[in-house]
């Protein structure tokens, strides 16, 4: 697993209590600061996720050159 993935999501879950503990005080500025975290989380571990992807690819692609014919 990337590590943007693991950063993605805790900047998500962080963008997620932001946005509920402005949304109690009634802080439409905290409350937008979360959600813009949110969304840089999102972006993050999609990010990460790609990243795996290719890493996955890579290996597959680079077992099937050394296999014999």
């Amino acid at each position: 697993m990337d590590k943007d993935r693991i950063k993605g999501a805790a900047k998500n879950v962080t963008g997620k209590a932001k946005t509920a503990v402005g949304k109690a005080l009634g802080d439409e500025k905290l409350k937008n600061e979360g959600r813009a975290d949110q969304v840089k989380g999102k972006i993050q571990n999609a990010v990460g996720g790609l990243k795996d992807k290719v890493r996955e690819a890579d290996k597959e692609s680079r077992k099937q050159r050394y296999r014999a014919p």
